[in-house]
C-alpha cells in the first residue's frame, strides 16, 4: 500500500510503499500524513503547495499526522527489537534506608 509521508528537513510530501520511518533522500525521520494517495494526486499544483506549506508548520502537521498503530508487527520494529534486547529493571531494599529510598538497578 501506498502512504503519504512528509520530510520536514526537505520540506517535501512523499508517496511511499509501507510505513516508512525515514526520508528516502536525507535519511531524516519522517512523518506519516493522514491525507490519502488519491485525496493528494486530485490536488491541483497551487493546493499540493499549500498543504506543503501546512506541513512545515509543527502545529498544523500534528493535525495532518497519524501514527501507524500496528508497528509492533513490522519488520523494522522486530529488527530493531532484535538488535536492542528490552531492558530488564531490577528493584532491592536497601537495610539502612526508609522504604521510600529504596533503590533500582538496570541490568
Amino acid at each position: 500500500m501506498m502512504y503519504m509521508h512528509y520530510c520536514k528537513r526537505c520540506h517535501r510530501v512523499y508517496m511511499l510503499n509501507g510505513h516508512k520511518q525515514r526520508c528516502p533522500k536525507c535519511r531524516e525521520r519522517i512523518t506519516e500524513l493522514k491525507i490519502t494517495y488519491m485525496d493528494y494526486v486530485t490536488m491541483d499544483k497551487e493546493a499540493r503547495e499549500q498543504f506543503s506549506d501546512c506541513c512545515a508548520d509543527d502545529e498544523q502537521l500534528s493535525h495532518l499526522s497519524t501514527t501507524y498503530r500496528m508497528y509492533k508487527y513490522s519488520k523494522w520494529y522486530k529488527e530493531l527489537q532484535r538488535q536492542f534486547p528490552p531492558t530488564t529493571i531490577i528493584t532491592y531494599p536497601m537495610a539502612d534506608r526508609t522504604p521510600t529510598e529504596n533503590a533500582m538497578s538496570m541490568v
